[in-house]
């Protein structure tokens, strides 16, 4: 499996409780911060859920 780098591009201000766990449990912490992560069937699962908040890149 290869590798996704997932940065927070809108804000989670007035966002349902559950994105904002989300993007918490991500490991992003404020806004344009980049995360590196597996690119695992349960981190695509978060990344759909937020995915209008993210934008997401594959590293090779």
């Amino acid at each position: 499996m290869g590798k996704i780098k997932i940065t927070q591009v809108k804000s989670t201000i007035d966002r349902p409780k559950r994105q904002k766990d989300t993007i918490k449990a991500l490991g992003i912490r404020k806004m344009h911060q980049t995360v590196v992560h597996e690119a695992t069937p349960q981190i695509w699962g978060m990344v759909k859920t937020v995915s209008h908040l993210v934008k997401v890149e594959e590293v090779q």
